[in-house]
């Protein structure tokens, strides 16, 4: 099997199955409790705190453990939004953009049956954030920018550093949802004005139902999840100990600073990306620069993607159509849409997404057959024939 849909979940590193196994059989303890188990987990809690906080030059207080980005994503949405209808702020206004995951534009969607106002901010075709109109989309009544970094279906990698700074210009608070680049690319929360952040495990080969939520210290946000008080009373439950530490050791693992690691991934998806735009009406959806490393998504004229993966899948090979959270829908991508490719377009979509497992021979072995498929589908397509 060649697994190439690492944006959906990546498979988890033995070293990270290593280190996380103690914690269900040896190590068990809740960390609440003040026997020696309970203390060893506090402690390895504390530890991986540390150790993500380091990652992205954060306070190790900052982190906010979660079950994953979607919980991060709307404790961080929501959160800040109730915090500022309870304070009475005046400020009810968010901006975030079309081509934001999903949870995050179904977040803001519900938020707007609440009272608020939101502002989603348009893309050109490549999928880059015009930041005049960010600019030009603050008013005084604005509190938050959510801009998510590396866009999971095009891959596309905004520019944190120059949003950061008109955000901190307009006194408004800036929250990126860094699930599909952390670990990838050079991430400081310090230096790009970051002051909400969304991380998970399971993109960067670490388990499913654990992530994090960086808040800068002093931003106060409102709970939604209460019990026990833990994670600074931000967000309890009993926190989900091997995950955490599975967590940490992943980023311990994929680090971002490795330039020999991503350049090869990079290398694998530009051969990938040029061979496929081999094949006759092709179009590359994102851009070739500020792409993500492991991203490629091609649109096939005349075809849909969906059956493309199929014959795929009989091959050997997983791919995606798209987002993994909307793969079901037989609706054409709304980020595709965004970056204004035509219905058709959108449904003859792929995306294949690598991972540092990824080796040159499954490259070659996915060019040799997907021309063969795309030409065995055009002649019963129903579609104009190429």
């Amino acid at each position: 099997m060649i697994y190439l849909d690492n944006a959906a979940t990546t498979m988890v590193d033995e070293k990270v199955i290593k280190a996380m196994r103690p914690y269900f059989n040896e190590k068990y303890g809740n960390p609440s409790s003040l026997h020696k188990l309970g203390q060893e987990a506090k402690i390895a809690i504390e530890n991986a705190r540390k150790i993500i906080a380091k990652s992205i030059n954060a306070e190790p207080n900052e982190i906010i453990f979660t079950s994953g980005g979607t919980e991060s994503n709307n404790l961080a949405i929501k959160g800040l939004a109730f915090a500022n209808k309870k304070n009475n702020s005046g400020k009810n206004h968010i901006i975030t953009t079309k081509i934001e995951h999903k949870c995050v534009l179904d977040g803001c969607k519900w938020l707007e049956t609440q009272g608020f106002k939101i502002t989603y901010l348009n893309v050109d075709k490549e999928g880059f954030v015009d930041l005049k109109q960010l600019e030009n989309s603050i008013t005084p009544k604005t509190f938050l920018v959510s801009v998510i970094h590396g866009q999971n279906e095009v891959g596309t990698i905004q520019d944190l550093e120059k949003t950061g700074i008109i955000c901190k210009k307009y006194n408004v608070l800036f929250h990126t949802d860094a699930c599909q680049s952390f670990t990838k690319i050079n991430i400081d929360v310090k230096k790009q004005n970051i002051d909400l952040m969304t991380l998970n495990a399971h993109k960067i080969h670490g388990p499913k139902g654990i992530g994090a939520l960086y808040l800068k210290n002093r931003i106060n946000i409102e709970p939604w999840q209460h019990g026990g008080g833990q994670e600074n009373n931000i967000r309890s439950g009993t926190e989900y100990i091997p995950g955490i530490v599975g967590f940490a050791e992943a980023i311990k693992i994929s680090n971002s600073k490795d330039i020999k690691k991503i350049k090869k991934i990079e290398k694998l998806r530009n051969k990938l990306i040029n061979g496929i735009l081999k094949i006759s009406g092709t179009k590359l959806n994102g851009p070739r620069k500020n792409r993500l490393c492991n991203n490629v998504n091609i649109s096939f004229k005349g075809i849909e993607g969906e059956a493309i993966g199929e014959d795929l899948n009989e091959k050997g090979i997983c791919s995606s159509t798209g987002s993994a959270c909307s793969e079901k829908s037989l609706e054409a991508s709304y980020v595709l849409m965004a970056l204004g490719l035509s219905h058709e377009e959108g449904n003859g979509s792929l995306r294949l997404s690598l991972s540092k497992f990824t080796t040159e021979k499954e490259i070659d072995y996915v060019l040799q057959v997907l021309p063969k498929i795309v030409e065995r589908l055009r002649k019963i397509s129903p579609y104009e024939r190429i």
